[in-house]
């Protein structure tokens, strides 16, 4: 259960303004994606302030500022659809040496929707012996991977192209991600039982950017 503070707010109040105030931030500088799930969090911690508080006077006044953050919202919402549906959404993503917090479920999951069936991974080189060094032990890796996959009804194909430049994840619902890095943004942790190790989320990044795209059409490999 949330407390009042000195100045009368609770903590879920502050949460919510907090959030709906870096929402603004991100709305004024024109990342709308990520303002919009701001928005959307803001929403729904004022939702329950409203429907925590016994005060009229507050319920009424939270009622009007969620009435025109759900608006604000809904613009986002139209927005975004209508750069997809033009071809021109685009997103940039920094991530700063030594940033921990992307994790790859963090950074995919806004865009692995429901409807998602395929996804297509590009890299043109795979170098370090955690990644599969050599070929032989490579495809050998490769091959554990594609089992295991299969026992969870996903089939993984596998093709060497000489010709690859760029790295890039596809899904089928017509998001494209470029990072800098490819999915090899991670540090090396420091040992088996050191903070990161399993958690992504936890371990240290090196610098590279990430660029969002959404395409009408997603093009197969």
């Amino acid at each position: 259960m949330s407390r009042a503070g000195g100045d009368g707010t609770t903590a879920l109040e502050r949460a919510g303004a907090e959030t709906v105030k870096r929402a603004v931030e991100l709305d004024l500088a024109s990342r709308f994606q990520e303002s919009l799930v701001c928005y959307q969090e803001g929403i729904d911690l004022l939702l329950q302030v409203v429907k925590g508080t016994k005060d009229e006077a507050k319920k009424q006044r939270y009622r009007q500022k969620i009435s025109e953050y759900m608006t604000r919202a809904e613009d986002i919402k139209k927005h975004i659809e209508k750069e997809k549906q033009d071809g021109k959404y685009h997103k940039q993503i920094k991530i700063e040496e030594n940033a921990t917090g992307f994790g790859y479920e963090k950074l995919f999951q806004e865009y692995l929707t429901e409807i998602v069936s395929e996804v297509w991974v590009e890299d043109p080189y795979i170098r370090n012996v955690h990644q599969g060094n050599g070929r032989n032990q490579q495809t050998s890796g490769l091959e554990e991977i594609k089992q295991s996959l299969r026992n969870h009804g996903i089939t993984l194909n596998v093709a060497f192209s000489s010709s690859i430049h760029d790295r890039e994840i596809r899904f089928n619902n017509g998001w494209m991600i470029k990072i800098g890095r490819g999915l090899d943004y991670f540090k090396k942790p420091q040992g088996r039982f050191s903070i990161g190790y399993c958690d992504f989320d936890l371990r240290p990044c090196h610098e590279t950017t990430v660029d969002v795209f959404h395409t009408k059409h997603t093009k197969k490999m």
